[in-house]
């Protein structure tokens, strides 16, 4: 079980998506996250373990590598790709409870601001790593954040911008949701953002990457 679950975290940490994929060469013709995720469920190993020691495993690997600069953007959104294949195979079971999810997230680009890549990026290692994410998406208002807080209301809010121009708009979507929500715990990261601007608008968290994100959110789910 174990060296099968190794193998699905390797799959994971180096973007092997499924055997017909060329990507990593190293790797060429042989099974990827997909096929070994439904071998897994088929010898019977439990869905949780195949999410805490497989994927998650190759998630959190690839986000230490990528903090480190050991690896860029791409190879990222590879492994992320891996993830979300061999997640098809696991999405019944968190839909009947047989998997539960470390929280929930609502991640969007703040109002006036389209830029959607560095969210993107931060979403799938966020649900990589074993959390429901909802994405709102770019240009996303204060009142978009708080009508689904309402609706999730145990969810962390995380809050991104790539222009000076429209992370100002983070201080009104803050201090919405903590009027309305004094217990939610926001989060803010992008290009222009900094710890400083953070603290100066009343925000929980600055994130400086989505491993910095991942390492807050699961000291905050511990």
């Amino acid at each position: 079980m174990e060296e099968l679950l190794e193998r699905i975290a390797k799959c994971v940490e180096l973007g092997k998506i499924n055997e017909k994929t060329p990507y990593p060469p190293a790797m060429k013709g042989q099974p990827g996250a997909d096929e070994l995720t439904l071998q897994a469920l088929n010898e019977g190993i439990s869905p949780s373990d195949i999410l805490q020691k497989g994927l998650i495993v190759g998630m959190e690997r690839i986000g230490v590598k990528f903090k480190a600069n050991q690896v860029f953007v791409p190879q990222v959104l590879m492994s992320a790709k891996a993830m979300g294949t061999a997640m098809n195979h696991l999405k019944k079971f968190f839909k009947d409870g047989s998997v539960q999810r470390k929280g929930t997230v609502i991640i969007g680009t703040v109002e006036g601001d389209l830029h959607d890549i560095g969210k993107n990026l931060v979403a799938m290692m966020v649900e990589g790593n074993g959390y429901e994410v909802i994405d709102l998406g770019v240009d996303v208002k204060a009142e978009k954040f708080e009508e689904t807080l309402e609706q999730h209301p145990e969810a962390f809010v995380c809050m991104s911008a790539l222009l000076t121009t429209t992370m100002i708009h983070m201080e009104k979507i803050n201090q919405l949701l903590k009027e309305k929500h004094p217990e939610v715990k926001t989060f803010i990261g992008g290009a222009p953002v900094t710890a400083d601007f953070a603290r100066q608008i009343g925000v929980d968290y600055y994130s400086d990457g989505p491993q910095d994100l991942v390492e807050t959110l699961n000291k905050l789910s511990a």
